[in-house]
């Protein structure tokens, strides 16, 4: 069996942001890389609501081609449940991301990645030299099956292929997210996003503007089987009503589901992310940003973590756990402290929409430039307001709005 094996130093499996990202990079390193996606077409269906900023375009040093852009945005709107609207500006783009994760997959193979389009790995199993781990047996649906690689980096998105053929991590908690690609959305150029816990219940509503008049109009919520009449009525009740719909993924005859990227891990990072051979990335991981789900910029950039510790492992001639434990200590200390935005999120919803809607009028009208200076007067409003709300960690629930911004790894 293993004669007959397809040899290569990397095995990503998915070819989603994080997957595209991390074969590009393993293949620019001078590695050998097969890239798998259990689908039969990259990026489909669509996974996220499209958007990634400036900074995060900046971090991972890409240089996006036009085709891949929907359109320029200017920064995130915050609208609390009594409409207040406050905005942190920090510009960015809407991606079509089918496009995005195409072209990511392309570089990939320009650059010396193989591609494999609908091949779903199924087994695992590890491989020894005199005693010494040196790599993965890898099984499963598809022609190329089975893979000898040295190194698996899953991308395999909430999935967590390897996690579950491993037993290395507990199935994460996860939201539902969908939404609509709707016509004719008036936009100034900001990403709406909406704490309306009437419609998302632990969650938000976004509006995401698009060229052409489109956007993408959805919601995620810790209410999985409500979420479609909440996305339904939230457009019903509101000013996207009567716009027409492009197709709505679950609106397919004899079919009343059906989201565009089903879930989303809220767990956090999981505990186990690197062991021999193997390191997990993006969602694989549980990498999202706690408040709005954001997951591209945290994906992209543990791709490029992982395929520099694999080419300094396999150019060491070490793949144990002792060596891409690197790769966990670079994530660590780069991204920002999930348990701490998660204590933020969790005291935001605890807060009544009243509490809620007094908390946003207390911020100025451009949150972005909120230093020591301006936080200070966001506490004296709230005492002159409503100083009860002190004693409902009000605190945690603000600095959750400062840690999703864009330098934070938040879109």
């Amino acid at each position: 069996m293993e004669g007959a094996a397809t040899a290569c130093d990397v095995l990503v499996i998915g070819a989603g942001p994080g997957g595209g990202a991390a074969a590009l990079h393993s293949a620019r390193e001078g590695l050998k890389v097969i890239i798998i996606e259990d689908h039969d077409e990259i990026g489909t269906p669509v996974h996220c609501g499209e958007c990634i900023s400036d900074l995060a375009v900046n971090n991972l040093e890409l240089e996006l081609p036009p085709s891949v852009i929907s359109r320029h945005v200017d920064g995130i709107r915050v609208l609390f449940p009594d409409g207040t609207a406050k905005k942190l500006s920090e510009p960015g783009y809407v991606l079509e991301k089918h496009l995005f994760e195409q072209w990511l997959a392309g570089e990939a193979v320009e650059a010396g990645a193989q591609l494999h389009l609908s091949h779903k790995l199924t087994g695992l199993e590890s491989q020894e030299i005199d005693g010494v781990f040196s790599g993965w047996l890898c099984e499963g649906k598809g022609e190329q099956f089975p893979i000898a690689a040295k190194i698996v980096i899953d991308a395999s998105g909430v999935a967590g292929v390897c996690s579950k053929l491993l037993g290395l991590n507990p199935r994460p908690k996860v939201v539902a997210g969908m939404q609509y690609e709707v016509l004719e959305v008036p936009t100034d150029g900001y990403l709406d996003f909406y704490i309306w816990p009437k419609y998302a219940e632990k969650g938000y509503l976004w509006m995401i503007p698009k060229s052409d008049g489109r956007a993408n109009i959805g919601l995620v919520t810790e209410n999985k089987k409500g979420a479609v009449k909440a996305l339904d009525q939230f457009i019903e009740d509101g000013e996207f009503k009567g716009l027409e719909m492009i197709n709505p993924p679950w609106r397919k005859e004899g079919m009343k589901l059906r989201g565009f990227g089903g879930t989303i891990p809220i767990s956090g990072p999981h505990e186990v992310t690197h062991t021999d051979g193997i390191m997990l990335i993006g969602d694989a991981a549980g990498f999202t940003s706690p408040l709005f789900e954001g997951g591209s910029h945290l994906a992209l950039k543990s791709a490029s973590f992982a395929a520099q510790t694999a080419a300094e492992a396999i150019a060491a001639g070490d793949i144990s756990a002792a060596k891409l434990a690197i790769y966990s200590t670079k994530w660590k200390s780069e991204f920002p402290p999930y348990e701490k935005i998660l204590r933020g999120k969790t005291a935001l919803y605890s807060l009544s929409d009243s509490d809620m809607s007094v908390m946003g009028k207390c911020f100025p009208e451009e949150m972005s430039s909120m230093g020591i200076s301006g936080k200070a007067m966001v506490g004296v409003r709230l005492l002159v307001r409503r100083p009860s709300l002190y004693f409902k960690k009000i605190v945690p629930a603000m600095l959750a709005f400062g840690y999703s911004r864009a330098k934070y790894y938040g879109w």
